[in-house]
């Protein structure tokens, strides 16, 4: 997939995983280009079928979904010379690219039935709950490397010892990735805190002396 902003510049392109992983990796990629009053910005998708589990959950989510058939694809590249080669990454920037020039010669997607009304809801709180986290993290580490540039190079490398040893500790006592990122995340929080409050630099050693009792995953 690519995200494409108004102008045509591309801000992102990756591999999907299939499955709910997949749509939270989608939702936090383009989460992570909207400013901070784009509650409201609409976002549309070009997927080639009009059909299936993406198509529903990107409908569900919010997103203006276009289903683009291979005779407009193939329309499309014959119109601006694009190469007619397959590939996964040429295919998502024609998509991507397309919707955003071509939008008004596509057909949008509309939403299954009054059914799904309850699937929408949570598809949108799913998505609305990623941006938030993601705007969360990206100001923190805005903040941290203003201030606090040793606790980001621990925050963006887990082999950093400390780090990575309570990262291992988190995961061996059953605690999901996310979870153990988010308390890590905490704790270089409240390492800043200290640091700021006692107006004393960085010690890994001291950082990372005191352990919280980890209680296993239910």
């Amino acid at each position: 997939m690519e995200v494409m902003d108004a102008s045509g510049q591309v801000l992102a392109n990756a591999r999907l995983p299939e499955g709910v992983a997949g749509m939270a990796r989608l939702h936090e990629l383009i989460g992570q280009h909207l400013s901070e009053d784009a509650g409201g910005v609409e976002v549309l998708a070009g997927i080639e079928t009009d059909r299936g589990p993406w198509v529903a959950a990107l409908v569900a989510a919010g997103y203006t979904v276009y289903a683009v058939n291979p005779l407009q694809a193939s329309r499309y590249r014959e119109r601006h010379g694009v190469s007619g080669a397959k590939s996964d990454r040429g295919d998502a920037h024609m998509l991507a690219d397309m919707v955003r020039t071509d939008s008004h010669q596509l057909r949008p997607v509309a939403g299954d039935s009054a059914d799904a009304e309850g699937v929408e809801v949570l598809a949108c709180t799913h998505k609305t709950l990623i941006w938030e986290r993601t705007r969360h993290v990206q100001r923190l580490r805005h903040q941290l490397r203003e201030y606090f540039s040793a606790a980001l190079e621990a925050f963006d490398d887990l082999d950093a010892p400390d780090a990575r040893a309570f990262y291992d500790d988190l995961r061996t006592h059953g605690i999901e990735r996310n979870d153990a990122l988010r308390r890590i995340a905490n704790r270089l929080v409240g390492i800043l805190h200290g640091c700021m409050k006692t107006r004393t630099l960085y010690d890994e050693a001291t950082a990372w002396s005191h352990r919280e009792q980890i209680k296993p995953a239910a």
